[in-house]
């Protein structure tokens, strides 16, 4: 049958139609609906109706041969050498020539999911081990259980705690070999975090049972995890050849040679979160690395089988023992490392309380004065105004605020929506809310999982308990129905009054939506700068001249316009905040490496041999 719009093709219509050879019904259609709905959907089609390679265009040319017009797509594709366009590359080498991308996997064909979910499965029925490693030995001892967050009754694993002696190991081993590390030629350094990242991939299906089991992701955030670990490790490798490989020469008059170079600074503390165990482990440890420091880290209390997989995985790369060491444990451990003076940096994420205690633990220290690389909380905004199509927002509010259990440190906090659209567009995210389905992190079907841990539930609860008694509940996702025994909170939404009632970042799947008039946009601009965070910011407007407005007012690291907030790309979105969000320089940057070295200048008076050699090597030349 032939179709066509009704308003378009009228000539066509009635041609086909008078023809009774042609014997083929044709059919008008007309979408029906009120403006909003149907203004963009006509809008698209006079787009494609109206395209030069359109059907309803060509038609219209004289010149074209009835052939072409008529020809069938399927022979046009089949008489091709290649289908792939030559100018698009494919996924694998999206970010070449200076490096792989890391390997996806489609979680919604059959044959690859069975494989992978009986590779997870046989994985998550081992009970894993983790300790301190220092110098490559597992320092393991009958020590604390590591329960799962979607079912607390279920051991994952058991971990011994760093003592005071294996933080001084670790330290002494650290310092020493730094020099030595350092001296590593850069091009070889880099070639054991390429293979890092190869056998990341090969253990996929047991690095992310574990990320589902120890952490609570959901299996899409789990393979990301793994995806992210191996950007980053390529990624930095191929910074380390950029910058490190060989000094940069400098301009100088002649008889004179200046070089300058980075060059690791010692041994390195690497202190990282439980809601990234992997990938921002393995992208502060191989920073250091990577810039010619050792490395000491400090994962998570929570997560500490992950990290202890990671360093296996990179000492089977090619990473000496000495150079990288493992010390799980509580905050005492993060606090007897910060304070050792021979520590020569800190790379920390986590929270802005903790930051500014390491902040002033480094102050109080005697001898050099050591960098810290902070990235940390945020009271992180979307601003939506009446330009913005609905669908696309709903979708990206949900996703940026509720996946991950909320628990990213660039979910979206708060909502702001133009009042004009606010009631329906809040009716529209409730009515998504609806249908997600809070459950077992290692079930596909899932699509948020627990919090980490019973802390963070209660102060979820807290939080949610103090809101319904001030502000409007918009909605509650629904309640998984087996959560007895797990930490899990049903995302959340609140209608509140004004930016001020909330006095600090709340860390899980709680949205709080806030309506503003379209002439009070400054307010709106003012009241998320006053914060003090400068995370990740969300703008959903059609209009350009808005988005530049915002864009340039706005002190926010990371801006996503017209898409969610979450999910930065390793060397394509780097990642980092300012003001209470983060000291900068932003991960997976180009600006990243240098902040883990130091520079280091050589000046040379060549003539001091006898003569200027550079002169005499310029040849013969007029003179004018």
């Amino acid at each position: 049958e032939f179709q066509r719009l009704h308003g378009m093709g009228e000539a066509l219509y009635e041609l086909i139609a008078a023809d009774p050879a042609i014997a083929k019904p044709c059919r008008v259609y007309a979408p029906v609906g009120s403006h909003e709905e149907l203004l963009p959907y006509l809008v698209r089609r006079l787009l494609e109706n109206g395209a030069n390679t359109s059907f309803v265009n060509r038609l219209h040319d004289r010149d074209q041969p009835i052939e072409e017009l008529i020809a069938g797509p399927v022979a046009e594709i089949a008489a091709l050498d290649a289908i792939p366009h030559p100018a698009i590359p494919l996924p694998a080498q999206l970010y070449a020539p200076q490096r792989d991308n890391s390997l996806g996997l489609d979680l919604w064909t059959p044959e690859p999911l069975s494989d992978l979910g009986a590779a997870m499965k046989e994985a998550a029925a081992h009970e894993w081990t983790a300790g301190p490693v220092v110098d490559g030995d597992l320092l393991s001892a009958p020590g604390r259980p590591v329960t799962d967050p979607a079912d607390r009754r279920r051991t994952v694993g058991r971990v011994t705690d760093a003592d005071a002696s294996a933080t001084t190991r670790a330290i002494e081993s650290a310092t020493r070999y730094a020099t030595t590390w350092d001296q590593t030629p850069a091009g070889e350094r880099a070639a054991c975090l390429e293979r890092a990242a190869d056998f990341f991939e090969q253990e996929r299906a047991a690095l992310m049972a574990l990320c589902v089991r120890e952490a609570g992701k959901t299996i899409p955030d789990a393979l990301a995890e793994i995806r992210e670990a191996a950007d980053f490790c390529r990624y930095y490798a191929h910074r380390a050849r950029a910058d490190f490989a060989a000094p940069t020469v400098l301009p100088g008059p002649t008889g004179e040679r200046n070089r300058l170079r980075l060059v690791g600074r010692g041994a390195f503390v690497c202190i990282s979160p439980w809601n990234f165990p992997l990938a921002i482990f393995t992208g502060q440890v191989t920073a250091a690395l990577a810039a010619g420091n050792t490395v000491v880290a400090k994962p998570a209390e929570q997560t500490p089988l992950i990290a202890t997989q990671a360093v296996r995985l990179l000492h089977q790369a090619g990473v000496p023992p000495e150079a990288l060491h493992l010390l799980p444990g509580d905050g005492t451990v993060g606090a007897r490392l910060v304070e050792d003076p021979r520590i020569a940096g800190i790379a920390f994420t986590g929270s802005t309380e903790t930051a500014r205690l390491i902040n002033q633990s480094l102050a109080a220290r005697d001898g050099p004065i050591a960098p810290l690389i902070a990235e940390t909380g945020g009271q992180n905004a979307m601003i939506v105004d009446s330009s913005a199509l609905a669908e696309q927002v709903v979708h990206d509010v949900v996703t940026s605020a509720f996946q991950s259990a909320g628990q990213r440190c660039s979910a979206l906090r708060v909502l702001f929506l133009q009042e004009d659209i606010a009631d329906r567009l809040t009716a529209m995210i409730g009515g998504a809310m609806d249908e997600l389905v809070v459950g077992d992190p290692s079930q596909l079907a899932t699509d948020v999982g627990p919090v980490i841990d019973a802390d963070a539930l209660s102060m979820l609860e807290a939080h949610a308990a103090a809101m319904t008694r001030l502000c409007n509940l918009v909605r509650r996702a629904p309640h998984p129905r087996d959560a007895t025994h797990g930490t899990f909170f049903p995302p959340v939404a609140f209608e509140i009054g004004a930016l001020d009632l909330l006095q600090k970042e709340v860390f899980g799947p709680v949205l709080h939506i806030i309506r503003y008039r379209a002439d009070r946009l400054d307010s709106v601009i003012d009241a998320i700068n006053g914060t003090g965070f400068g995370l990740t910011l969300g703008i959903h407007s059609r209009i350009e001249s808005t988005v530049r407005y915002l864009t340039a007012r706005l002190k926010v690291g990371n801006v996503y316009v017209n898409r969610n907030m979450i999910g930065a790309v390793v060397g394509a979105q780097p990642f980092g905040g300012e003001g209470l969000s983060g000291t900068g320089p932003k991960a997976g940057g180009p600006h990243y490496l240098p902040r883990f070295a130091t520079e280091r200048t050589v000046s040379t008076d060549t003539t001091a041999a006898g003569g200027n050699a550079s002169l005499l090597t310029l040849g013969d030349g007029a003179v004018v």
